[in-house]
């Protein structure tokens, strides 16, 4: 088990001087985190993205702020050492300040996050310097941002032509002014992200965004094939095969209780002489 050290925005902006890559995995509830944290991870985002794999949604546009505040506490529980974001949902930071505000109070008082993270670019700058001047970090997140899916025309890599690496430099750079400690970059072509990544002073952290960023962020679910049906991701490497194992042995138990090897006299308990004579009396001892 690696040793376990608490970072925070000071601390992650100096790894990034550094050169040292930062590591980040979701997670959605208690057991998920306490084995992250193990594990030694630096970040564990809660993300709205346990509307697809926990949830069951086909996207994350169901997702409330009740859902988000509900597994963030449950997160923090299982990783009280571990730097926590946690994301806000679809349409939570996009009307008034005030209303911006109450939903990341929730997430920070009730969730128990150390912060919240927002998708989009130029078009929540304002709502970013708003919460950062409240007191709260915010993570940035631009290129493939899943609450948008349907304005963006589905999953498609980002940064594939100059305008593209232009308006993504350009919103990063926008984020970073407006007091973002760090910006995920998802599914954005390799050069953009590297170029993104050396014209910021904060950390980038990619998911498909190439090897060039200042650290990685992937699924739990993806890394650990965690799901079924699971469909490949080329961004994604499989680091264990849980679902089979999972599948396997629940199959196995299923098979013992139909053929009535489980349970076995291993997992019984037996019943004092006296017990057995006040259901069936002396004459009846043993009778089935």
């Amino acid at each position: 088990m690696a040793e376990k050290h608490a970072t925070n925005i000071v601390k992650m902006k100096k790894m990034k001087t550094d050169g040292v890559p930062l590591s980040m995995l979701t997670a959605y509830d208690y057991p998920s985190a306490r084995l992250a944290e193990e594990a030694g991870i630096d970040l564990i985002l809660v993300g709205d993205s346990l509307g697809n794999v926990v949830l069951g949604y086909d996207t994350t546009l169901p997702v409330t702020i009740d859902d988000m505040v509900y597994h963030t506490r449950s997160v923090v529980r299982g990783a009280p050492d571990t730097f926590i974001v946690t994301d806000m949902p679809f349409m939570t930071y996009h009307g008034s300040v005030d209303e911006t505000l109450r939903g990341v109070r929730r997430l920070m008082q009730e969730g128990r996050a150390q912060a919240v993270k927002m998708e989009g670019g130029l078009e929540i700058c304002d709502t970013v310097s708003a919460v950062v001047k409240a007191g709260v970090p915010v993570l940035g997140h631009i290129g493939l941002t899943p609450q948008s899916v349907n304005m963006i025309g589905g999953y498609r890599i980002q940064g594939k032509d100059p305008e593209d690496a232009r308006r993504l430099i350009n919103e990063a750079k926008a984020l970073e002014a407006a007091g973002a400690f760090g910006i995920v970059l998802e599914l954005v072509t390799e050069e953009v992200a590297e170029a993104i990544t050396k014209a910021l002073s904060i950390p980038t952290i990619g998911i498909g965004a190439g090897r060039y960023c200042d650290g990685q962020v992937l699924v739990f679910h993806d890394i650990l094939r965690y799901a079924s049906p699971y469909r490949e991701k080329r961004f994604v490497k499989t680091y264990a095969d849980v679902g089979s194992v999972i599948r396997e042995g629940i199959s196995n138990y299923v098979k013992e209780v139909k053929e009535r090897s489980f349970p076995s006299e291993n997992h019984i308990f037996n019943a004092d002489e006296h017990v057995l004579e006040s259901l069936y009396g002396a004459s009846g001892k043993g009778a089935k």
